[in-house]
């Protein structure tokens, strides 16, 4: 292998993002229930079946992903991730469900999980949007490779939306629960899970909710253990401190979907000006059109290779005004139609669940 090779994979293997095994929480329960070999998945995927004993140690992303869809293709069954959360508790999220609990409003508890949830999962991203009294939460989930997230999608909503009942109490209940992969044969676990509206080939994954009550005060909130976790967080929080460039690509990848991913917009969300964040984006050697590209890039790949969707929706989803922008785009960046890459990709790659 060429040494630039070996550099490359070198940094790819040292950027995987990685997950508390406290996700694997009853998969054992689960797959047996579901007459699947639990240890057998683990070990196609190279997950260390002792991880299931230390709920703190940490699996790559990735592994995790291809697990929950291994498993969901062995079951015969389209809603394995669901099943998962269903069985979930917030004390399953650790030193997260610590940060939430110690918040005084269910806003800062939302803040509080968007500036947090790398404590659980790195590659878990969320957006808060209020507006004309609408709440919207957006979940974005970002994988070191193209691959399905079906599966680690719903888990992750799933849970995400058991532990707000948790601390907004079992009354309520947001309007609706998006997805932006199509409807599951049957739905009868996600209606069990959700007890909404469901909505499927929507253009994010999260939930809508009324924004009222946003800042009364959570019956779960202690000033002294608040305190504590305050102190907790110095210890447990060891993640370095994002460059501008990592804080755009997020904020892109967020955004992209929502047709409203200029660089006035990014800026905005992060507190700056337009010509600060230029300058902060020079220091790390990149540029808004750069970065915005990639993003482009990474989930136009994604999108086709496990979405059956039409291409006017992965031009929309992927910021494009219209269609034939996105397709001379797409052929400009593959060399090829992205009908053509698609047909391609089902040739070489197994079908999964979608």
């Amino acid at each position: 292998m060429e040494i630039k090779q070996l550099i490359r994979r070198h940094i790819a293997m040292a950027m995987k993002r990685l997950h508390r095994s406290a996700c694997l929480t009853n998969y054992v329960e689960l797959a047996q229930s579901l007459h699947i070999s639990p240890f057998e998945e683990l070990r196609r995927v190279n997950i260390n079946p002792a991880c299931l004993t230390n709920p703190d140690t940490k699996i790559p992303v990735s592994a995790l992903f291809q697990l929950l869809e291994n498993s969901a293709q062995a079951a015969g069954i389209d809603n394995f991730g669901l099943r998962m959360a269903e069985g979930r508790q917030l004390s399953n999220l650790g030193p997260l469900a610590l940060v939430i609990k110690s918040q005084p409003t269910m806003r800062k508890a939302l803040e509080a999980i968007q500036s947090y949830a790398h404590l659980q999962a790195e590659e878990v991203m969320f957006l808060f949007e209020e507006s004309d009294g609408v709440l919207v939460i957006r979940e974005e989930l970002i994988a070191d490779r193209a691959e399905p997230t079906r599966q680690a999608t719903e888990m992750s909503l799933g849970v995400l939306y058991r532990a707000l009942r948790v601390l907004l109490g079992s009354d309520w209940h947001p309007t609706t629960v998006c997805f932006r992969h199509p409807a599951p044969v049957d739905l009868r676990v996600h209606q069990r899970v959700f007890d909404t509206r469901l909505k499927f080939n929507s253009n994010i994954d999260g939930i809508i909710c009324r924004a009222a009550n946003l800042d009364d005060p959570l019956p779960s909130y202690d000033p002294e253990t608040a305190r504590y976790v305050r102190k907790l967080l110095e210890v447990v929080d060891t993640e370095p401190v994002k460059s501008a460039a990592e804080n755009v690509r997020q904020l892109v990848w967020l955004l992209l979907p929502t047709g409203r991913c200029s660089v006035e917009i990014v800026a905005q969300h992060l507190g700056l000006d337009r010509r600060t964040l230029h300058r902060h984006l020079q220091k790390d050697g990149q540029t808004f059109s750069d970065i915005l590209d990639a993003a482009r890039r990474d989930l136009a790949v994604k999108y086709l290779s496990n979405s059956r969707r039409s291409l006017k929706d992965l031009a929309e989803l992927l910021g494009f005004s219209e269609p034939s922008a996105f397709s001379r785009w797409f052929s400009s960046r593959f060399g090829c139609t992205a009908s053509a890459w698609r047909q391609h990709q089902l040739r070489e790659s197994p079908p999964f669940l979608q």
